[in-house]
């Protein structure tokens, strides 16, 4: 004995309309993922295309009233700009902060700033440079 078919003859009444729905899903899934990738690289072209000017702390030296910081910036060459320091105390609170500038067609700035504090720092910290 066969088991009878549940399922309507093929061509014979169309697409169902599941199969309609199921088509517009994945238009709209294309279209919303094609959307994001678009977002995702003017955002990456943007943070990293368009980066001017990188710095990092290579080392610091900490007395009762300032922080010695030893500052490297790697820039295009004619971008002027400036860089944010800032130190902490041993228990978090922030005791300095300052702006450090820096111009000229140098592509490598190497130099040691100071940030005068409140009380003792125990960190110097680079909060960010951006180009003026």
């Amino acid at each position: 004995m066969s088991a009878a078919s549940t399922r309507l003859p093929e061509g014979r009444y169309g697409r169902a309309s599941d199969e309609r729905a199921d088509r517009r899903l994945k238009v709209a899934g294309v279209a919303v993922g094609v959307a994001l990738l678009a977002l995702i690289g003017y955002f990456a072209y943007h943070y990293v295309g368009q980066s001017k000017i990188s710095a990092e702390v290579i080392t610091f030296q900490a007395s009762d009233r300032a922080v010695e910081v030893h500052l490297e910036v790697h820039k295009d060459a004619g971008v002027s700009g400036y860089c944010t320091l800032r130190s902490q105390a041993a228990d978090g609170s922030e005791v300095g902060w300052a702006n450090f500038t820096f111009s000229g067609s140098a592509t490598r700035i190497d130099k040691v700033v100071t940030l005068r504090t409140t009380a003792r720092g125990t960190t110097a910290e680079l909060l960010g440079c951006h180009a003026d």
